[in-house]
């Protein structure tokens, strides 16, 4: 038994490291790969992809799962995610799967160059390819399985295992009552704190950003930071990269950017060395993930006291900016407005803005809604949920970087790593009484151990609700992100 089980983990370590491989081709095609060779990553990617799906699909790998029935925790987690790799790899033609790799490198780069001419029609037939494709991989993996035959489901379930479309959907439709009412006192509020304005040089807001992730726990060690059209974070274990953006009216972007991919990369660098190039090594979920990142972005990030130190911070690097005191800059910070940026919206609008995103999609996978509908459909829905028209496509369907690469089932998970957000939070302030001293002096040692502590050392080893729930010590539930949002934008809004 020992011996199966020896080289059954070994299959999967090798397995493991060649993941990183493409992983870091990816993270090269978003930063620096040549512009002219999209069409040989293209290969590139389907090739590995080709090699990965063998390693998972080998008929060894079934044999091996056949004959061990580990009884100790770490060992059962393991196995238990390799076997969920195997009968997903069963299911999906290895020919399917290294289409869908090629197609969705390529379309990163014409969605990339559509988005900064505006051309939508230039990146509807690639589009047209990748949910034609994906619509083919979430009919394989639904077929038999726990998903009942919903595609969207079990693509889903790749993401957030466990989670359906269903239950998402209920989520939301409790979120949106209070959401929206908070949303609406906030707008008829008087209290109408200013926007930045002026110019903040890149340069500087490079070397802040920098500062920032250090201080939310980024080891620069073992990552480093890029820029990139849309930010990400790369990686795990002991090399994990992240990117970030600049935009010298708005240096907000670049900060909060860095500050939410540091919560990303904090996860996977706090992962107990242990599980390193494991099935384990890495985060549990999609979900549980967003929460790492969200936590550090809002809770922590936008804070009061995080907020004063910070507005110190801004002042000696780029002078005066035109706001006057610590007080007036946390209001700036949290300032709530119907932008039409998902990255760069408000906690209040955010979710509002994920579950756009999450009807859509889940429309286009059913067949619901074609692709030539997607931007009337987004468009007259931005409408309605934001009571601004969309003005052009990159502050539209274009904006953002998922469905060009495939990845439908994703969205979701962004409001449920905030309701998780919540949740931790709650906790965390119950076992640290001194935080918001910590906070105001910039210093966040005792909050990055304690999410190292409580949840990012055990990676994968339990599923995401366990993670969660053992680490606040409660299931996790929407009152928590709630509660937090109207007792902070009521004293930020008077009332």
């Amino acid at each position: 038994m020992a011996d199966v089980y020896d080289a059954l983990m070994a299959h999967a370590r090798e397995t493991a490291a060649l993941e990183q491989v493409a992983g870091r081709l990816s993270w090269d095609q978003e930063t620096m790969m040549p512009r002219d060779a999209a069409e040989q990553r293209g290969e590139e990617m389907a090739a590995m992809e080709g090699v990965l799906h063998a390693r998972r699909s080998d008929p060894r790998v079934g044999d091996w799962l056949s004959k061990v029935d580990p009884v100790e925790l770490v060992a059962k987690a393991q196995v238990a995610k390799i076997r969920r790799s195997y009968e997903r790899a069963l299911k999906v033609p290895a020919r399917l799967a290294q289409e869908i790799a090629r197609v969705t490198s390529l379309s990163q780069g014409i969605w990339a160059e559509a988005r900064a001419n505006e051309a939508v029609t230039s990146f509807l037939p690639t589009l047209e390819q990748v949910v034609a494709l994906k619509r083919e991989e979430g009919q394989a993996l639904a077929s038999g399985g726990k998903a009942g035959g919903d595609s969207y489901d079990a693509m889903l379930d790749d993401y957030e295992p466990g989670m359906t479309g269903a239950e998402c959907a209920a989520m939301f439709d409790a979120l949106r009552p209070r959401l929206v009412a908070l949303r609406e006192k906030i707008l008829a509020s008087p209290r109408k704190p200013a926007a930045l304005t002026g110019s903040f040089g890149a340069d500087a807001q490079i070397r802040l950003s920098r500062r920032l992730a250090m201080v939310f726990g980024y080891d620069m060690q073992r990552g480093r930071i890029d820029t990139a059209v849309h930010p990400f974070c790369s990686g795990s274990g002991d090399d994990v990269r992240i990117t970030t953006r600049v935009a010298e009216g708005d240096p907000f972007n670049c900060l909060y950017s860095t500050i939410h991919e540091t919560g990303h990369a904090a996860y996977e660098q706090g992962v107990d060395s242990d599980f390193l190039l494991t099935p384990i090594g890495g985060g549990v979920s999609m979900g549980v993930h967003e929460s790492q990142s969200r936590i550090c972005e809002n809770q922590l990030g936008r804070s009061r006291p995080f907020t004063e130190w910070l507005f110190g911070e801004m002042r000696d690097r780029f002078g005066e900016f035109g706001i006057t005191d610590p007080e007036e800059f946390f209001a700036t910070v949290n300032r709530v407005a119907p932008g039409y940026i998902r990255t760069e919206s408000d906690e209040v609008h955010y979710n509002l803005h994920v579950m756009l995103r999450f009807d859509l999609e889940r429309a286009l996978m059913g067949g619901d809604l074609t692709v030539a509908d997607l931007e009337s459909a987004w468009n007259d829905r931005f409408l309605k949920d934001f009571g601004v028209a969309v003005d052009k496509p990159s502050n539209g369907m274009l904006q953002d970087v998922h469905w060009s690469v495939g990845l439908f089932g994703y969205f979701p998970t962004y409001t449920l790593g905030n309701l998780y957000a919540g949740c931790l939070f709650k906790a965390l302030r119950a076992d640290l009484p001194g935080l918001d001293q910590d906070l105001a002096a910039g210093e966040m040692g005792a909050a990055n151990d304690w999410l190292r502590e409580n949840l990012r050392r055990h990676g994968a080893l339990y599923g995401p609700r366990e993670t969660i729930t053992r680490a606040c010590g409660e299931e996790p539930s929407a009152g928590p992100l709630l509660d937090y949002l109207e007792a902070k934008f009521g004293a930020i809004y008077g009332f």
